[in-house]
This record gives structure tokens, sequence and C-alpha cells, in this order.
């Protein structure tokens, strides 16, 4: 028994000794045979949107239109009957729901499916060609909402989501990012000022939502651009930025149409008061050299001269003229404010009373 544990123990002692041999010798084995001895890291989360899809996608709604028009064309005036498809957005829990006009414009029905299963008929409470946006409305409870921040600032370069109904093919998501911001102003009258994106829009995507990764919405999505110019158009779309949209939103529910305020002038930026224009932007914006003033309107009326820069529009100083035309347009027609103007060497401040823009549609 004793010679049995002798040898047991001798094996024991060689053992440990060509061990401690081989990992003296060779380094590789003692860094295997440390990875057996420490646990196994786990691999990194993958990188998944699927959050924010499941925040903002249950919002987005899809939009069906019925039309019927007679056909000029045929000996019976047959009636001919169109259907279009496209997006919405639910903004609000009681049933408002901002879409394109584009999608809804002379329809004579218009039903909108949600992602519960429940279809609504919809009533258009208003639209505005200028911004390709309408409101509607549908009677329902327990409405999912999309999230939405005021404050939102959105900057090129952001990840986006765009949601929506591409080709019925059911609620899809495509992603791509900011390419570039436009102005978010009432007096937004072309899609260079909408917001700029990459992530596809294609027939069906109309109206519905462009949201960051948080879920949060960051415009309407809109594909008038292709329609218009009927192009195969590679990573240019195009959205309605939140701000506009909200606010255009107001308007139609509080007045069912966009009321815009107007001054009844034109103007060219300047650099100085002589009336050097403004050629790149890399010179300082000093007012707007008015140079055409529409007879007996708002301007003319309030002694505005062809000639004359303007400087301030309602106290607030210029930085251009696109911010000049906001001002005016979200300004309650009807309204008086201060025109600090320059004419001849001379600061005037004058009282105008704010007209109203025509409708372009």
């Amino acid at each position: 028994m004793t010679n049995f544990l002798l040898m047991i123990a001798k094996g024991v002692a060689y053992g440990l000794a060509l061990a401690l041999l081989y990992l003296l010798l060779a380094p590789a084995g003692q860094l295997q045979l440390s990875h057996l001895l420490q646990p196994t890291e786990a691999e990194p989360a993958a990188v998944s949107y699927a959050r924010a899809v499941r925040a903002a996608a249950p919002a987005v709604v899809n939009v069906y239109t019925r039309s019927t028009q007679l056909d000029e064309r045929s000996y019976e005036r047959r009636v001919i009957q169109n259907q279009s498809l496209g997006s919405g957005v639910i903004m609000r829990s009681d049933g408002y729901i901002v879409t394109n006009y584009h999608v809804v414009h002379g329809a004579d029905q218009i039903v909108v499916a949600l992602q519960d299963g429940r279809q609504l008929d919809a009533l258009l409470i208003g639209q505005d060609q200028m911004t390709d946006l309408a409101v509607l409305k549908v009677e329902a409870e327990d409405l999912p909402v999309i999230p939405q921040n005021p404050e939102i600032a959105p900057q090129v370069g952001d990840l986006v989501l765009a949601i929506g109904n591409p080709l019925n093919l059911g609620q899809s998501i495509t992603q791509g990012i900011i390419s570039a911001t436009g102005r978010a102003g009432l007096s937004t009258n072309s899609y260079t000022d909408f917001m700029q994106m990459d992530a596809a829009i294609n027939e069906g995507n109309s109206g519905g939502a462009l949201v960051n990764s948080n879920g949060v919405l960051v415009g309407i999505n809109t594909a008038a651009f292709q329609r218009q110019r009927n192009l195969e158009v590679q990573g240019i779309f195009f959205a309605v930025p939140y701000r506009l949209a909200a606010t255009v939103m107001q308007k139609l529910i509080k007045h069912g149409r966009v009321v815009r305020g107007a001054l009844g002038m034109n103007g060219i930026p300047v650099v100085n008061a002589a009336g050097e224009r403004q050629v790149s932007t890399g010179q300082p914006f000093y007012g707007v050299l008015i140079d055409q003033v529409e007879p007996f309107g708002p301007a003319d009326s309030a002694g505005v001269l062809q000639g004359d820069v303007l400087l301030q529009v309602d106290n607030k100083v210029l930085t251009s003229v696109s911010q000049a035309l906001d001002i005016v347009a979200e300004t309650e027609p009807g309204s008086e404010i201060d025109l600090l103007i320059e004419r001849q060497g001379q600061k005037l401040t004058l009282k105008c009373k704010i007209g109203l823009r025509p409708e372009s549609d």
C-alpha cells in the first residue's frame, strides 16, 4: 500500500513539473489555459431601433381615398372612380390626424386604417397646398398618439426613421439621416425649404411619420417632390418639419384653412444702406431693400416706398429675407405691427396693419 501511494505521489509530482515547464517555455499555452479559466465575455448588444418603432409605429395609419369624376372623353359621360393611397399620423388623442394635401385633395371618401385593425371614416378638417399638409378627424377611443416634443430641433446628421405604407405592402420602416434642414415658417413655398433626408419615401409613404432614434416625431414625409417631377430620385426625399406641421395643424383646426399675413411688398437682401446686394452667405446681412410695393396694399397704406430698406419687423432685427416673410406670415391679419425702415439715411418707424395673403389653392 505504501509503495502504491508513493507511486501516485511521484506521478503527481512529475505531472506538476511537466506542467510548470510547459507554462515557462510556451506562453501561448499559458494564455490558452487562462482563457479556459476565465468566464467568457458576453457579446455586445446589437444596435436596434425597435424601441423607437414600438413607440411611434402604432400612431401611423394607412389612408385610403376614393374620388369620382366624369369621363369627358366618353360620349356616355361614364363615372370614373379613382383610388389613392397614403399614410397619416395621429397627433392628438381626440382623433386629429395629419397627412399630405396631395393624398386627400379632391377625395369623396377617406378611410383610415389603424395598425390594430380598425377602419374608420375620416372627415377632412382642412388642407394647405403650400405646405402639402391636411388634417383629418376620426371618432374613436384609445387612439395611440405619436410621441412629440415641441422643443425638438433636428440637425443635419441626425438619424431618422420613416414610417408608412409604401405601395400598400403594409407598414414599413426605412432608415437614413437628415441631409439638410430648411425653414419651418408659414411662408414656406418650395421643397427646398423643407427637411431633406435619405430615408426612402415611396408611393404610400406620403403623410407618414419621420421620427428620431427615440421615436419622437421629427417631420411628416411627403413624396410630392417625386410626383411633380416624375423622376426616379435616389437619396433625396423631403419631410415637413414637425414645428411647421404642428403650426399648420392648429390653424387648420381653428380656421379650416391656413391664414397667412401679408404686407404687399417684395424685397431683396442688402449688405448696407447703399443698397448693395448680398451675393454670398459670407457677407453680413443688413436689411431688405424694398423693390416693389403693391398699390393700396398694407405696406403702401403704411407709407412704405420703393427704395426703403426694411431693418426690423415687429421689433425683431432681421437676419434674412425669409425671416421677415415668416414673421409676417405668422402674424394674424388685422394686427398692427411696427416696421423700422431706413430712407435716405434716416430711420423711420411706420405702423402697418397686416393684410391677408390670398390662398394658393
